[in-house]
């Protein structure tokens, strides 16, 4: 092997030593932010609109089936995305080109979703934004683990991760008060989605894969790929279901928040309440995150920042559970969000601390991301019969919160990081 050929293996594939610099990290930010918004803002703000438009009395279960199908799509999409991510060997890198591609496929399926007059029509159009939309997921995620020395990776993972919380606000202000239409809210998202995401694509260098490194393709091999084993490797698994039952808590906390304050709380315009919650959470998971990542950069703790965070979220969501005002609504928010800005940090730094291979990274963790959306296909069968069945909203909190708890005090099993 030739030395530049050994240099283009361990720009690809080797543990990061050099820090990144800030304006690497402000346009993966944008890049993220672009995904966040076109994912959450349907679904808090557009999809419940839409919906309620073309079945007002079946708005609901409508809403369960179109976010369900949408996330078991994206379950299925962001590690076949993040394997073929890991294999890519084009001269612009391996992430580079399935961010443009995915930002372009998502805006694509926000365009169909826009001009659907069914609840079939809608669901097959978020469908096609959510494929589209994981296999951005998929390139934005991996530059972390990619090209982030450990001593600075829960500060930038702070800032990224910050970008979900920001990219609902920024969404929420423009269909709610820039852009009124349902259909010019999904163009509008459309555009900016690609917008976004081009500084990182054209500013940034991308290490590209060898292509004697890429192994040869056998669909059963990629098949299997695609199973990370908890035996052979129990702390990527145990950070799995970390993450899955925190996701699953916050998912069934926020899913029908749109429909908690109107039937609930009986708050008058529940778009701009969402809209006043969701600023008040950002702004808070702000105050948290980026302190939170620079200590535990700095200590080189992990877990007991974890710990900390579900505890903090679990009381959010008992004060949702007991109390349904406008006043609670309004503190929940702040505490929600400051422990949210904690995880965020934390989480995605101590995941890729337990990724199995430097190969597999992308794949790797499009599977740790199916425990971000298989709640979201998961919370709505749980939410609708926990609403219906088992005590409405008090009910529905009350599990998050012991949902969440439950998946904060698991971290403890892990034991490659601290």
């Amino acid at each position: 092997m030739s030395h530049a050929s050994a240099a283009d293996d361990a720009a690809a594939l080797a543990e990061p030593t050099v820090p990144v610099r800030s304006g690497w990290t402000v346009n993966l930010s944008l890049a993220t932010l672009a995904v966040f918004m076109a994912f959450m803002t349907p679904i808090q703000i557009l999809l419940p609109l839409q919906l309620e438009h073309i079945d007002p009395y079946g708005k609901n279960d409508a809403l369960s089936l179109v976010t369900g199908l949408g996330a078991l799509v994206a379950v299925l999409a962001n590690p076949l995305a993040g394997a073929w991510s890991d294999r890519t060997t084009s001269r612009f890198g391996r992430r580079r080109p399935w961010i443009l591609g995915g930002a372009l496929a998502g805006a694509a399926g926000l365009s169909v979703t826009a001009t659907q007059h069914t609840v079939a029509g809608v669901a097959v159009g978020w469908c096609l934004a959510q494929a589209g939309l994981n296999a951005m997921l998929a390139g934005v995620t991996t530059p972390i683990a990619d090209r982030v020395p450990l001593t600075q990776r829960a500060q930038v993972s702070g800032w990224t991760g910050l970008m979900q919380s920001v990219g609902l606000v920024l969404g929420a202000l423009i269909t709610t008060l820039l852009i009124t239409g349902v259909r010019s809210g999904y163009g509008t998202l459309a555009v900016l989605t690609v917008a976004l995401a081009l500084p990182f694509v054209l500013r940034h260098s991308d290490p590209p894969l060898p292509r004697a490194l890429r192994p040869a393709f056998d669909a059963r091999a990629f098949a299997r790929s695609l199973w990370v084993s908890p035996r052979q490797h129990p702390d990527f698994g145990w950070a799995w279901l970390t993450r899955f039952l925190i996701n699953l808590g916050n998912a069934l906390g926020t899913l029908y928040l749109f429909y908690f304050l109107a039937d609930a709380v009986h708050y008058g315009d529940p778009g701009t309440g969402v809209l006043i919650l969701t600023v008040i959470y950002t702004l808070c998971a702000a105050l948290t995150a980026i302190p939170a990542g620079v200590l535990s950069d700095r200590v080189g703790r992990r877990k007991v920042f974890v710990v900390l965070c579900s505890l903090v979220m679990a009381a959010a969501a008992v004060l949702l559970a007991l109390l349904h005002t406008w006043p609670s609504a309004l503190a929940a928010a702040a505490v929600l969000g400051a422990g949210y800005g904690i995880y965020l940090a934390v989480d995605q730094a101590l995941v890729t601390q337990v990724l199995p291979e430097a190969a597999d990274r992308a794949k790797d963790l499009g599977v740790i991301n199916i425990a971000n959306s298989g709640p979201q296909v998961l919370a709505p069968a749980l939410a609708s019969p926990i609403i219906t069945h088992l005590g409405g909203y008090t009910g529905l909190y009350t599990t998050a919160a012991l949902v969440i708890l439950i998946g904060g005090l698991l971290v403890s099993r892990i034991r490659s990081v601290a």
